[in-house]
């Protein structure tokens, strides 16, 4: 149970979840510098199966721990790379704050420093994420990609072995370890559109902890909040999860929301992908009518629903 005096922070216990608890602590306590906080790392269901491959896994595997802890007021706040969070979140939690966005493309990090075009005929990279499989397929079908499990530093040393030839992977993840020398080549959005709040923490709270939301109210970063806002509600509204190529990458220019979606065959043989601009007020409605376009384009069939 938590105290009156001290803010509980659940995260998971990986390197990268750590580093990003440090990154999230290192603003609550320039806010709050006499704030006592404690952290509280736990291991999730998607840590504990480690044989299962991801594609079998739902997107929410890696958070459901630390939401029951949260409902169950073990801690006060838990912090996510925000493209692990399901669309919707369980009754009594929020999103307390998006964090300032790191570098939102994927990377490809290979035994030969060579950029994706260059890659020999046959290579194999290690990802068992669908939507890069799809995407990178359709550019280089000649590609083996191969499933692969660990955390971000298991797979830049599988890598470099003898079962992979490269992995792909947030270059988030590999900037917030300082191994960003590894990457081989930054993937433009354009070319992968990068996962629903890659790049991004999230801060989930209780939906009725007014206290807790004040003191993280000043880590949100408003452009990036905004931007994320409108990739969740792209997500909910198409449908897709971890086992769906579907994408959504949206940014701030200006006063309004530059937004860029994909929903694919899993072998990348059908690829749709929309670009559009919305008024910055609405980044729910800009994901949701982004949604819709592509759904009534073709986007249905393609995940085998019907548009209601």
């Amino acid at each position: 149970m938590t105290t009156t005096n001290t803010l509980r922070i659940g995260t998971r216990t990986s390197p990268l979840s750590l580093a990003q608890t440090d990154e999230v602590l290192a603003q609550l306590r320039a806010a709050a510098p006499d704030l006592r906080i404690e952290v509280v790392p736990m291991i999730t269901e998607g840590d504990r199966n480690k044989i299962a491959p991801l594609l079998s896994m739902e997107r929410g595997m890696f958070v459901k721990a630390l939401e029951v802890a949260l409902l169950s007021k073990e801690v006060d706040l838990a912090v996510h790379s925000a493209k692990d969070l399901p669309s919707e979140l369980p009754d009594g939690l929020t999103i307390g704050a998006i964090t300032k966005r790191e570098d939102p493309r994927d990377v490809i990090v290979n035994k030969w420093g060579l950029p994706l075009e260059e890659l020999p005929e046959g290579a194999r990279i290690g990802t068992s994420s669908p939507r890069r499989i799809a995407q990178l397929k359709a550019v280089r079908r000649d590609i083996s990609f191969i499933p692969i499990r660990g955390n971000v530093g298991t797979r830049l040393e599988k890598a470099q072995g003898s079962d992979y030839d490269g992995v792909v992977l947030a270059a988030a993840g590999i900037i917030r370890l300082g191994r960003q020398d590894e990457i081989s080549q930054y993937l433009p959005p354009e070319l992968c559109v990068p996962d629903v709040g890659q790049g991004t923490l999230a801060l989930e709270i209780r939906a009725t902890d007014e206290k807790t939301r004040s003191l993280v109210a000043g880590a949100d970063h408003r452009q990036s909040s905004l931007a994320v806002r409108a990739e969740r509600a792209f997500l909910k509204a198409i449908g897709g999860g971890c086992t769906v190529p579907v994408a959504a990458y949206a940014v701030i220019e200006n006063d309004e929301i530059v937004m860029s979606a994909m929903v694919s065959t899993p072998n990348g043989s059908q690829i749709l992908k929309r670009n559009d601009r919305f008024g910055i007020n609405s980044p729910e409605l800009a994901g949701e009518t982004i949604a819709k376009i592509l759904l009534s384009s073709g986007a249905d069939t393609i995940l085998g629903v019907g548009v209601s």
